[in-house]
This record gives C-alpha cells, sequence and structure tokens, in this order.
C-alpha cells in the first residue's frame, strides 16, 4: 500500500471546510497523481474553490489531513504553500495594476544581492521560462495595459518563478478568448509533460474532455466521485454534477417578432484607451418576442456600446428609442423606471453592492416603490425579506443565510443567479443581457436561457451579447457580429455556422447591413 500512495504527488484527505449557515467540504477525498491534469468539477458553490483555498493555505480545515508525496504537511498560510511547490491562478487574478510584468512575476521572492535588487537575473529566468512553456509575454508591459489574457501568463510565470511543482487553476478560462482558451489549454498539456501536476477548476465540460486525464465531481459539498476523462461522456459527467441529466441544446418555438421596442440610430462612443471612437455609428433594431445577439471577440466596442445603451456613457452623437421614447439622455434610473433591464458584463463592479446583503442587493433598484418604502420615506424591511425570500426561492440563489447573507460571500455564479432574478423581475420590456452566462455552471446555463427564451415569448425584446460562440449559436434568433466597433454582418443562426461567424468576428470579411 504504502508503494502506490507515494505515485500522488497531493493527498486531500477527509477534508470538512464549514462557514456560518453552511458546509462547503463535506469529507472530501481527492488525490492528484505525479504530472497529471486533475480536473475538479462542480456546479457554482459546490465547494471547488473552497477546496483548493484550504491546499494553498488560505483556509484552515476543521477535519481531514493534506498529504505531499506521501507525508503529512501543514499549510497554514500561502507561503508554506509556495515552500511546499504549490502554487495557484485565482479566478479573480492577484495582480498590482500599476506594476510591470517583471515587477508582479518577483514579486514576495524578489532576487537581492548585498542589498541591492538584482532584476536583470530575474529577468532572464523570466524569459527562459516564457520562451520554454510557449507563454510570450512583455516583461516591461503594465498590468493595466494588458489583456486580460497576458495577465493570466504573468499568473502562471509567477508559479513558475517559484519552481512549483502543483499548480492550480482556478477558472482558468472564464475571461479569456476562443483562441486564448485553446493557447492556455496547449501550455496547461506542456507544463504536464514537463511532469508538473495540475489541478484545474472548471465547469466547461469541453474543457475537461479535452486537457484533463482524470476529474473529481463535486456536488453541494460533497464528493461524489473520481473517472479517467478518456472513459466517459460529457453527459455523464453533467449528470453528476448536477444530479440530473443536462439538455446541452435550447428548447425554443419560433419566435413571433412585434413591434420595435429598441431603436438605436448611428450611435457612437468615445473610447477611453484611443484616440477613435470604441463604438462607431451603430444602428439597429429589437422588436417584441426576439432575441437578438451582438457577437464578437472580446474588445471590440461591445462594452462602451452596453455602456452607451444603458445610461453608463454619454454617446458622442446618435439616438436611442425605447418603445417609441427618445431615452439619449436620461439618467440610469429613467431608463430602469421606463422598461429596461441590465444584465451588467462585471458583476461586481456594475451589479451588486457587495458589502449590502442578498435582500438588499435584490430591491436596489426598486426600494423607492411604495412596496418597499413607506409615505414617511422608510424601508419597508418586512416586505423587502418577503419579496427576497420569493425570488431566492424562485431562482434557487444559494447563499449560506439566505436573504441577510452578504453579497460579497457568495459564490460568483450564485451572485449572478440574483443579479439576473432582480433584473427579469422588474417585468422590462427591453431586458440587455451581457455575458450571462458567464463563469456559470451547465445546469444554470441551461436555467439562464429558458429565462431568455421565457422573456422573448412573453413578447418582450431580449438584446443578448456574448463572447460564448456555442451561446451565440444557440440562443438568439438573429445573430449581428460587431467588429472593431461596427457591425460588420447579420446572420440567422439556422443558416450559419461557427467558422462563418469566425471570419466576420476576425475582421476577414463584412457585409452592409441595413438597421
Amino acid at each position: 500500500m504504502e508503494k502506490s500512495e507515494t505515485n500522488y504527488a497531493i493527498e486531500m484527505l477527509n477534508i470538512t471546510k464549514k462557514f456560518p449557515g453552511i458546509i462547503a467540504n463535506d469529507n472530501i477525498t481527492l488525490q492528484l497523481k505525479k504530472g497529471e491534469i486533475h480536473a475538479l468539477l462542480g456546479e457554482n458553490g459546490a465547494g471547488k474553490s473552497t477546496l483548493m483555498s484550504v491546499l494553498f493555505g488560505l483556509y484552515q480545515p476543521e477535519e481531514g489531513v493534506i498529504k505531499k508525496d506521501g507525508k503529512v504537511v501543514e499549510i497554514k498560510d500561502p507561503n508554506d504553500a509556495n515552500a511546499l511547490g504549490i502554487g495557484m491562478v485565482h479566478q479573480h487574478f492577484k495582480l498590482v495594476e500599476c506594476f510591470t510584468v517583471l515587477d508582479n512575476i518577483i514579486l514576495g521572492v524578489e532576487p537581492v544581492k548585498a542589498g541591492l535588487l538584482q532584476k536583470a537575473e530575474a529577468r532572464q529566468k523570466v524569459l527562459a521560462l516564457s520562451e520554454k512553456y510557449g507563454l510570450n509575454i512583455d516583461p516591461d508591459a503594465l498590468i493595466e495595459d494588458i489583456t486580460v489574457g497576458m495577465q493570466q501568463r504573468t499568473e502562471i510565470l509567477k508559479m513558475l518563478y517559484r519552481d512549483n511543482e502543483i499548480l492550480i487553476f482556478d477558472e482558468p478560462t472564464a475571461v479569456l478568448t476562443p483562441q486564448e482558451i485553446k493557447e492556455l489549454m496547449q501550455i496547461m498539456k506542456n507544463l504536464s509533460a514537463e511532469g508538473k501536476s495540475i489541478l484545474f477548476i472548471s465547469h466547461k465540460l469541453q474543457e475537461i474532455m479535452e486537457v484533463a486525464d482524470r476529474c473529481t465531481v463535486l456536488r453541494k459539498g460533497k464528493y461524489i466521485g473520481t473517472v479517467e476523462t478518456a472513459n466517459t461522456t460529457m453527459q455523464e459527467l453533467s449528470a453528476m454534477m448536477v444530479g440530473r441529466n443536462v439538455n446541452f441544446h435550447v428548447e425554443k418555438q419560433e419566435a413571433h417578432p412585434g413591434n420595435v421596442i429598441l431603436n438605436i440610430e448611428n450611435m457612437t462612443v468615445a473610447s477611453k484607451m484611443h484616440k477613435k471612437n470604441a463604438v462607431n455609428n451603430v444602428s439597429l433594431k429589437v422588436r417584441a418576442g426576439e432575441i437578438v445577439c451582438i457577437a464578437g471577440i472580446d474588445g471590440n466596442g461591445q462594452t462602451e456600446f452596453v455602456y452607451g445603451l444603458t445610461g453608463l456613457e454619454p454617446l458622442v452623437s446618435g439616438k436611442i428609442e425605447l418603445d417609441g421614447k427618445d431615452i439619449t439622455n436620461l439618467s440610469i434610473r429613467k431608463r430602469s423606471v421606463m422598461g429596461m433591464s441590465h444584465i451588467p458584463e462585471d458583476r461586481h463592479k456594475h451589479g451588486l453592492v457587495l458589502d449590502y446583503s442578498l435582500e438588499d442587493n435584490l430591491v436596489l433598484q426598486r426600494y423607492f416603490e411604495p412596496e418597499f418604502t413607506n409615505k414617511a420615506g422608510f424601508l419597508r424591511r418586512d416586505n423587502i425579506r418577503s419579496y427576497a425570500e420569493r425570488l431566492i426561492g424562485q431562482y434557487d440563489v444559494r447563499s449560506g443565510q439566505g436573504a441577510v447573507t452578504i453579497a460579497r460571500s457568495m459564490s460568483g455564479g450564485n451572485q449572478q443567479k440574483a443579479i439576473i432574478a432582480r433584473e427579469i423581475d422588474k417585468n422590462p420590456e427591453l431586458l440587455v443581457a451581457v455575458q450571462p452566462t458567464r463563469g456559470l455552471d451547465v445546469g444554470a446555463i441551461e436555467y439562464i436561457h429558458k429565462q431568455l427564451v421565457a422573456q422573448r415569448d412573453a413578447g418582450k425584446a431580449v438584446l443578448l451579447v456574448s463572447l460564448e460562440l456555442d451561446e451565440v449559436m444557440d440562443v438568439p434568433d438573429r445573430i449581428l457580429v460587431m467588429y472593431e466597433g461596427e457591425i460588420v454582418g447579420e446572420f440567422d443562426p439556422k443558416k450559419t455556422t461557427e467558422e462563418e461567424l469566425g471570419l466576420y468576428m476576425a475582421g476577414a470579411r463584412r457585409m452592409e447591413v441595413k438597421a
């Protein structure tokens, strides 16, 4: 028995970790073989990030032991983890924005001789590592100026610079473009071929099937099982993960578009990054009873387009009409009251007040209504509580302490469900959904897609903005491709292919589009 144990780089045995009102990890055992890529799969809030945070020393478990190379180890903090050769790329990167790539990589382990920083040595080591693993970076670029994909490479180099042997990737593809995801998969394979052992948290089944050797599934904090990916299917994994069979295809009837709800004419929005405009002369219409999707590679003006539409940024020129009324210069609250809902791209920055309770977040845009505020201007707390509890039940928002849970403490997927519950329950004429399923598991994605289709079928107009090609192909009734701030193509999802869309998204083709 002793012999077989030592081919495990890491063993987490019978780990239990509790938080107020919730057992995040309930007696979980995970064994990572040397040189393998091992996926950790589970719904939002299943306990994946918590388990990895225990391994990295960010949390201390109430029960269980961790072994490295067959020997019991104590990991009190991330410095202990680093000393044991364990590194982690977090879902939300831990980088200093105003530092260069090189300074971020060596931060905390700076090479010093006679009290002087030896940056030239560090630079050589970083460049050698980037060459060896195919991680092309510019060591002198500032973090705030580089793409998310480059920031992630910086995080990976941070681990390699510290000679880490066990690499934890927490949801590494959630913010990457399809091209960057391909590159990351190759990098992970290179690392594993060099003998590194990788733990890879994901709920994207295709990625797990492509790169992982084995996969451990968690559900509601419990261990469900470990399988070899070569001997399983995406259907089997998704059933293990959510406890039922999941439909990967969106079920919907033909659309019956009605009146024009959203009419945008010649919209131009300035860019904060460059001299030229981020959105250039865009015109489009969305009708009642249809889902229109704006597709494109990240950074082609979609964010600024949504900011202009929802009132977060002023327009340089152009006109926006909602249900025939000019809303071009109205405030965000007025747009909201007139029937616009917005599921924002950045749930932390624009979707939630993280230090408010869940119930307060659910009434953020309606607290001033008579149902929630009395004539004297005081909040009607009982009504807010019962409203929140109805939405929490209806949308299956999971949190440790129900309506009074602080939003910051919830998992990303459950934060997203809360925003979607709030925005749809306002019963809007126009629902603007930006990356509504980013970072969600298959069960939650299926649920949210059903909600979007239900809004459409109730005669609402839905404008979806998505970077996920399978979502772009599956959910909308019409697709508009945005490239460099302009609409360069309009497609019927039933009559196009991912390859054709890809050519327009990359700017290789364009057509004249009539609004």
